[in-house]
């Protein structure tokens, strides 16, 4: 009796079931649905000719379908179609379900098996023939299925319920293809441009939603993730290599134009950064800012991997730090600093430095010390500023030989003026018959031949530093190595003021407003020099006073720099101008 009541049991639970399925197939059976959607030209398999709205005649035909699809919405729960969301995608609605079967079957027919369509190097295929479906049965979504789901009270967009039942049709073939191509580098690096192309016109022509998972996440996976970040450093490494040693690595696309070339940055460096951009377009979109974080670590290793290629070809060319070649490694280190430094107000960095400060010692391998973390948290510096201060350390250093280079080409050029008779030339009353000193003819053709050179070979900005720097160099040169150095008549005062305002200064005029600024010490000495002598007495003996007084207070005379400035001295101090005065000999025994 037990095993009787047993083989009971089994057969009843079997007719039970037999009774459920013979219940699906009549329900089947008497849903038109498909038949209806057949006779709508459902799918549309080619860009459609002309609207699929139901016209005018075919009345019945659209109240059937508005029938069947509220009757397939009713047997799903209002929670089953509340709106997706990333964390947990709510189901597609029933009726897009059925819709979509006919389109599955011809996906899986075509890109799986033995079918030629079905190739692991050629991932465009399937992804250009979903992204063409969505595009072909858009308008029917629109237009027939839409008004239904709103007359429905059902708040969902039939356009976006087609395109999540497609794309969960690319999410599973890439998670596929994705696991097979990471130890082939070519193909791997080939999906993953096919897959960002993909995202790109699903979000831009297709307006997927940006809340909703496209494809993007499924290279976040560990090991996707990685081969990825393997294979931009390997490409952008082998560019490097290439574009250093390419034919044209040091010449300017935009020397002949002068109004787009202020940078004069060379061939290599602009193809560097646009490499970099290029790299920051394809992990911009990703949905993880970790990882965003991982990919600009790698954009930083690979800046400062360029940076020190820059140093050691400056450092063959450093014999000649006017050569074309320096130059242009210069402009390169100048360009490169200015990029990172707009990148660093831009406002997607913005967002990636405060994820970086939030996440910690996660966001930046070996950690952000205290100091650092507290700068980037007020957004006072930017991710960029270890690169930026390391770069700026470079274009010093190499300002900084170029500009050692030109003093002693211009101190050579300068002995002849350094050994002018000063103190026997003539007085001459009227300025307006005086003419440039013969000695000093080299070196201020030198100086002017260089200023028009680096002019030409030194980004707008550089330039800008170099000339400064070089007025600074000068200036002290002049004042140690010509003035302190000998003593001055009259006459030989007033050539030497007439040189350096009439012929030196006007040099530099053509880069500046008032040249004679950036000459201070040349300046005032030639305005002490050229003192009548009774104001040189005055002066004299106000400073000496001076000197006697300072300790005691309440003396109330005005200090000695009072006088110093009505006469334009404002940066040599009044020792300065006691050692200027006794090297006049107008007056010595005064």
């Amino acid at each position: 009796m037990d095993k009787l009541e047993q083989t009971c049991n089994q057969v009843d639970f079997i007719e039970r079931h037999m009774k459920y399925l013979r219940c699906l197939q009549h329900i089947e059976e008497l849903s038109d649905f498909e038949k209806l959607l057949t006779q709508l030209h459902w799918p549309i398999i080619s860009p459609p000719t002309q609207s699929l709205t139901p016209t005018p005649s075919c009345q019945e035909t659209e109240g059937q379908l508005e029938l069947l699809v509220g009757q397939l919405l009713a047997l799903q729960t209002s929670e089953a179609l509340s709106s997706p969301q990333m964390s947990k995608p709510a189901p597609l609605c029933l009726p897009i379900q059925i819709m979509l079967l006919p389109l599955n079957k011809r996906f899986k027919y075509h890109f799986y098996g033995n079918r030629q369509t079905n190739s692991v190097s050629k991932p465009e295929w399937y992804l250009t023939q979903v992204l063409m479906w969505m595009g072909n049965n858009s308008t029917f979504m629109e237009e027939t299925i839409q008004p239904i789901l709103d007359r429905g009270g059902v708040t969902l967009s039939a356009k976006v319920e087609l395109c999540r039942g497609l794309l969960s049709l690319v999410q599973e073939k890439v998670t596929s293809d994705a696991s097979k191509l990471l130890y082939d580098d070519v193909l791997f690096c080939h999906l993953v441009e096919e897959v960002l192309q993909f995202e790109k016109e699903l979000r831009s022509n297709h307006s997927y939603p940006a809340e909703l998972p496209g494809v993007l996440h499924l290279l976040l996976e560990d090991a996707v993730l990685q081969k990825w970040l393997t294979m931009e450093k390997k490409m952008a490494v082998e560019k490097m290599d290439a574009m250093l040693s390419a034919e044209r690595a040091w010449s300017s696309q935009y020397k002949d134009i002068s109004d787009m070339d202020d940078l004069k940055a060379p061939d290599c460096a602009e193809t560097f950064m646009t490499l970099l951009q290029v790299i920051t377009e394809r992990y911009r979109t990703l949905p993880c800012p970790s990882a965003q974080l991982k990919f600009l670590e790698l954009q930083k290793e690979l800046v400062d991997d360029f940076r020190i290629r820059l140093t050691q070809v400056m450092k063959e060319e450093s014999r000649c730090p006017l050569g074309v070649r320096y130059c242009a490694i210069l402009n390169a280190v100048n360009y490169i600093s200015t990029i990172l430094g707009d990148w660093g107000n831009d406002v997607f960095f913005l967002q990636l430095q405060q994820t970086a400060v939030s996440l910690g010692e996660e966001a930046v391998p070996g950690g952000l010390g205290i100091m650092e973390m507290g700068r980037l948290a007020s957004l006072e510096g930017s991710l960029f500023d270890g690169l930026l201060a390391l770069l700026d350390r470079l274009k010093g250093d190499m300002l900084g030989r170029l500009l050692d280079f030109l003093m002693r080409e211009i101190k050579e050029k300068a002995k002849p003026y350094c050994q002018e008779r000063w103190l026997s030339l003539p007085s001459q009353q009227d300025q307006s018959t005086m003419s440039l000193s013969s000695t000093a003819c080299p070196m201020m053709l030198c100086v002017r031949d260089r200023l028009l050179n680096l002019h030409q070979v030194l980004g707008f900005s550089l330039f800008h530093l170099a000339w400064q720097g070089l007025a600074e160099r000068l200036d002290n040169f002049l004042y140690q190595d010509v003035i302190l150095c000998n003593n001055f008549s009259d006459g030989g005062a007033a050539q030497l003021q007439f040189d350096m305002t009439r012929n030196l200064f006007p040099l530099f005029g053509h880069y500046c407003k008032k040249p004679e600024n950036f000459f201070k010490h040349v300046k005032e000495a030639c305005i002490i020099l050229c003192l009548n002598v009774g104001s040189a007495i005055l002066l004299r003996s106000l400073i000496k006073e001076s000197d006697m007084t300072r300790d005691c207070a309440g003396t109330g005379d005005p200090p000695p720099e009072s006088a110093l400035n009505e006469l334009g001295v404002f940066c040599l101090a009044p020792c300065d101008v006691l050692i200027l005065l006794s090297l006049r000999t107008s007056w010595s025994g005064c």
